[in-house]
């Protein structure tokens, strides 16, 4: 049964809880997952083992593949918002309004990572903007967390993948997230966040170099370069579908519990 606290913090995420009434379910009853929307055609999984039977961390292969050196990796803050602002890597330069560089408080203790910048993004060049970024902020409340500005235990940087819009939002192309993985990567060392949230396909598969959807990614903890990972989905996935929220819920509740933790879950 949920406390009064989680079923406040469902409530900033707009989740409404069902509590049955005493007599016509019991009191253990198990709850039945909701098949995912982007597995529709799948075999529905078998209900999630208990907590304390997760499995083990998963090692990011990517981990072993050597990158070449580049002058980016030398960068700080101002020369690397300099660097992003003039890039002209890949061809998303000569459509974009703005590049999206994040927000947030650059040693932050969590570091929220999506896919690509959006119209509104494109148009105001910060991340998570919209409908998107009022879920992301009800998400984050929910946790005790903010963008705006706070402690670096409270404060999340916000970063993307891509920091120009693809024409159109269409997806990203493979040499696009290559080109500007570099800058997020400095991003990352630069802010040597205590935990990543990685949220959409893009983001998730970028990170991670797989293949599997978030479905099968998400309720473990993966690792990115020493840092814990935890997958959830896009907002906008969510305001799409939003039957799926209770289970970004679940990961965000996981991410937390990574952070209470601390340094032995990693």
């Amino acid at each position: 049964m949920w406390s009064e606290r989680q079923r406040a913090m469902l409530a900033e995420m707009g989740i409404r809880v069902f509590v049955p009434p005493a007599a016509a379910v019991p009191d253990e009853a198990p709850v039945e997952e909701l098949v995912e929307a982007e597995e529709a055609t799948a075999p529905v999984a078998a209900p999630a083992p208990p907590r304390e039977e997760r499995p083990a961390p998963a090692t990011r292969p990517a981990d072993l593949i050597a990158r070449a050196p580049s002058p980016i990796d030398s960068l700080d803050w101002e020369p690397l918002r300099e660097a992003v602002a003039s890039c002209t890597a890949c061809r998303l330069c000569e459509s974009r309004r703005h590049t999206v560089f994040g927000v947030g408080h650059m040693r932050a203790h969590w570091m929220v990572i999506g896919e690509a910048p959006g119209e509104q993004e494109d148009l105001r060049g910060e991340p998570f903007v919209g409908p998107a970024g009022q879920l992301l902020d009800s998400m984050l409340r929910a946790l005790g967390l903010t963008r705006d500005e706070a402690p670096p235990e409270q404060q999340v940087f916000i970063a993307n993948t891509l920091k120009c819009r693809p024409p159109r939002n269409r997806n990203p192309e493979p040499e696009e997230l290559a080109r500007c993985e570099p800058f997020l990567q400095r991003q990352i060392a630069l802010v040597q966040p205590r935990i990543i949230l990685a949220m959409g396909r893009f983001a998730v598969q970028s990170l991670l170099r797989s293949s599997e959807p978030i479905g099968r990614l998400r309720g473990r903890v993966h690792q990115y370069q020493g840092v814990p990972l935890v997958v959830t989905y896009h907002p906008a996935y969510l305001l799409r579908q939003p039957m799926d929220k209770a289970r970004a819920w679940e990961d965000l509740c996981l991410a937390a519990e990574v952070m209470e933790q601390g340094p032995q879950a990693r």
